[in-house]
């Protein structure tokens, strides 16, 4: 038996996280793909098995009112911001105010975040550097990716110095080589609620509900707090 989930990155480290007593418990097993949350939306309403999906609450909530999830299904994991990174054992660069943070982001070699169209984070974060002026004069800095956690890992594997990097903090947590040195300026604030919900085409339903239950309740909430979910 399989239950297959399609999630947008930021959960990933939860349903990881729970993966192995759940299989282990219900002798099913997850087969999980992660991506960016309007990647996962598209890849549902084109015909995609799935049984449980994780993207914001705004996209949840489309996909009831389209009926590709069942309503009354939908639950939230939590909050998580989006924050800044830079490679493990570097030294950190201020951010904390806007000033700070252009400066910063002028100083970089490259300037590392997801899918500025599909990824809640990506299309956020690009209009954070429009709101700079960035995009009209350091364009060629920009390095994207699918989702954050491949941004993240590109970014921990590169040889050059002075790199930034910015996505949802739970994509900089579980990635090795990365390091949160913090939240985005006040001003450039992103906190999104990631819901899930029980697919109208689940093949599992009852697995899928077990599993929702655990994701965003007293099973998951330590793991959830130490990736940086807020609830």
């Amino acid at each position: 038996m399989e239950l297959v989930i399609l999630s947008g990155g930021a959960a990933a480290g939860v349903v990881r996280g729970v993966q192995a007593d759940f299989e282990k418990n219900t002798s099913c097993s997850i087969n999980a793909t992660f991506n960016a949350v309007g990647q996962m939306r598209d890849q549902l309403i084109g015909g995609g098995a799935c049984d449980l999906i994780i993207l914001t609450k705004q996209l949840i909530d489309l996909l009831i009112a389209s009926g590709h999830v069942i309503a009354g299904s939908e639950q939230s994991l939590g909050l998580v911001k989006t924050g800044v990174a830079i490679k493990s054992g570097k030294s950190a660069p201020a951010i904390s105010t806007r000033e700070e943070l252009l400066e910063t982001l002028l100083s970089a070699k490259g300037i590392y975040f997801p899918d500025p169209e599909k990824a809640t984070a990506g299309i956020h974060v690009m209009s954070v550097l429009k709101a700079l002026g960035l995009d009209k004069t350091h364009s060629d800095k920009f390095r994207t990716y699918p989702n954050g956690a491949v941004a993240m890992a590109a970014m921990a594997a590169c040889d050059e110095e002075d790199l930034i990097g910015s996505t949802q903090v739970t994509e900089i947590n579980i990635t090795p080589g990365c390091e949160l040195i913090g939240l985005l300026p006040k001003e450039f604030e992103l906190a999104t609620d990631y819901t899930l919900g029980i697919c109208t085409n689940a093949k599992n339903p009852e697995l899928a509900k077990q599993l929702a239950n655990i994701l965003t309740g007293s099973g998951s909430a330590e793991i959830r707090k130490k990736i940086g979910f807020e609830f």
